[in-house]
């Protein structure tokens, strides 16, 4: 029987989470990072900072991205292309996705009309690529005759014929500007794929499994289909290749502690499941998730193994949000406390925190949900503070304010906490109340800091380009 906690540990092992920002981004640290996860979603909502770019933060704290864009682009260590969705994935890794891209043309139907409809759309777009070299959408976007509503030049048909040729390999992303893809021919930007076997169907649905297995530690079938959601395999297809996995002796069953599940591992990760079931924590250290990071790709792993109830709320409206707009989960000592709402001013250098809202179990001095030992509050809460400056340092803000905090009866912990350890390199801590009690004349002293939920970390005496709290 395996404990729910080894399964925890050795998922934030894989997912690089252990010992979350404690070292320096490298090219070699990067890939097996990558590697191991498979893929870094890529998303572009811009709020706070792209996906990929915070997700990369999450594991090695502040970083160049001018690096890992040099990382993709130029030196072509990683690619485009769906695994989970818009993924970052390793070259290394293209053989196999290369039978992906050649079984789309006959798995995903779906385009059989349009392709009939647009085949010379499609010819033209291919042709112009090969003879001009890397183009964006908008280089296809020509004046159009006068009195002409559509056209092949029109924006849907060419940004269609792109992704078709991107998904089926005849295309790649080759660079980004502005976060707007630029297409080239795949072999022009990875000349080794000219001599690349692909595998069998048979090789990469045990490949596709072995993956997932191996950046989760041990998963449900329900995780297997919800890790890598492409391309999508039928459950027979699935369940095939892992039985042919366990006939072969690569995997094998095993039970969880409270888990009526049937669970799978890698038999080569029982040592790592059994060596994650001792340790005192299963993680050391405080870091925040972008909500498109890997550890959340199936919401309801997530709820199984850290007991944290997750939604993305950008498509809700604003009325029925909860937690915010685009709220960061906070991972501390391999537990999910609670999560941020947070927003970057670029023009103000300013990072914003909307909403810091805890789980109610931290907030009471409980237990996690899933067991194991309490969390020092103190601890945490400091841990916060310190991945909010290195945040700041991040997006490039001078400032960080925290506006509000849930629940309202830890206003003054986390007024406290947060500011003291922000100050600690960043200079003193003010209130927005100490703020107007200064303009009426009243000292700080006086100013209750525990009288709001709204708090500000106040600067003074900080080193240029250091970030503060105000």
């Amino acid at each position: 029987m395996v404990p729910l906690r080894a399964v925890t540990a050795l998922f934030l092992q894989r997912q690089h989470l252990a010992k979350p920002r404690a070292s320096a981004l490298t090219a070699g640290r990067l890939s097996r990072f990558v590697e191991d996860v498979v893929g870094i979603q890529m998303d572009s909502i811009n709020v706070l900072e792209r996906a990929h770019y915070l997700t990369v933060w999450s594991r090695f704290g502040p970083y160049d991205r001018a690096k890992l864009d040099r990382l993709v682009y130029g030196r072509r260590l990683f690619f485009e292309y769906w695994a989970h969705a818009a993924c970052l994935v390793p070259t290394s890794m293209l053989p196999w996705w290369r039978r992906a891209m050649l079984d789309y043309r006959v798995r995903h139907t779906g385009w059989s009309d349009w392709l009939q409809r647009n085949t010379r759309t499609l010819g033209r777009v291919k042709a112009a690529v090969l003879a001009k070299g890397p183009m964006a959408n908008a280089d296809f976007e020509g004046r159009r005759p006068a009195g002409s509503a559509s056209g092949w030049w029109a924006w849907k048909p060419v940004q269609h014929a792109l992704h078709y040729l991107w998904m089926t390999g005849v295309l790649t992303v080759h660079s980004r500007q502005h976060f707007h893809k630029r297409f080239d021919l795949l072999e022009r930007a990875i000349p080794s794929v000219r001599d690349m076997e692909p595998v069998s169907a048979e090789a990469f649905a045990r490949w596709h499994v072995g993956r997932s297995l191996r950046a989760m530690g041990a998963a449900t079938e329900a995780d297997l289909a919800h890790y890598l959601t492409f391309p999508r395999f039928a459950p027979p297809a699935r369940r095939a290749a892992l039985r042919t996995m366990i006939e072969a002796g690569e995997v094998t069953e095993i039970a969880v502690e409270g888990s009526p599940e049937r669970w799978v591992a890698l038999c080569r990760d029982l040592p790592a499941l059994a060596r994650a079931a001792h340790a005192a924590l299963p993680a050391r250290g405080t870091t925040l998730l972008s909500p498109f990071d890997s550890l959340l790709w199936y919401r309801e792993r997530a709820s199984r193994l850290f007991g944290f109830d997750y939604r993305i709320e950008v498509y809700t409206p604003a009325p029925k949000r909860v937690h915010g707009y685009y709220s960061l989960p906070i991972l501390h000592d391999g537990r999910l406390i609670g999560r941020i709402d947070a927003k970057a001013h670029r023009e103000e250098r300013r990072l914003e925190v909307r909403h810091v809202h805890f789980e109610p179990w931290f907030a009471e001095a409980r237990s996690s949900p899933t067991g194991g030992t309490r969390v020092d509050r103190g601890e945490a809460l400091a841990g916060l503070g310190e991945a909010l400056g290195s945040l700041a340092t991040f997006v490039g803000a001078d400032d960080v304010v925290v506006r509000r905090v849930t629940p309202h009866g830890l206003r003054s912990s986390v007024a406290k906490q947060l500011t003291a350890r922000v100050s600690e390199a960043r200079g003193p801590v003010q209130t927005d109340e100490m703020k107007q009690g200064q303009r009426r004349g009243v000292s700080r002293a006086q100013t209750p800091s525990s009288s709001t939920s709204n708090s500000s970390v106040g600067c003074g005496g900080i080193a240029p380009g250091a970030p503060r709290a105000t």
